[in-house]
């Protein structure tokens, strides 16, 4: 089952913006990853299987404070 999960991530700059999609796309079961937002500080990721938790820990770890806002099945 398709799911998509969207993360407010804190991005100061383009270069975090880059390396918080890299790492999103590196995750698992993950086939859509892309930026969201006004400010284009949400991360949106779409996928089978994604573990939400491990995906979040790893943005925390290399990129800033990560926060869930949503997940839901992809229609």
């Amino acid at each position: 089952m398709k799911q998509k999960v969207v993360l407010k991530v804190a991005m100061k700059c383009q270069k975090c913006k880059s390396k918080a999609l890299k790492v999103a796309a590196e995750q698992e079961g993950v086939s859509f990853v892309g930026l969201e937002g006004e400010q284009k500080d949400k991360v949106v990721v779409i996928g089978d299987g994604v573990d939400v938790v491990k995906l979040t820990t790893n943005l925390r770890k290399k990129v800033g404070d990560t926060q869930i806002i949503s997940l839901a099945p992809q229609k």
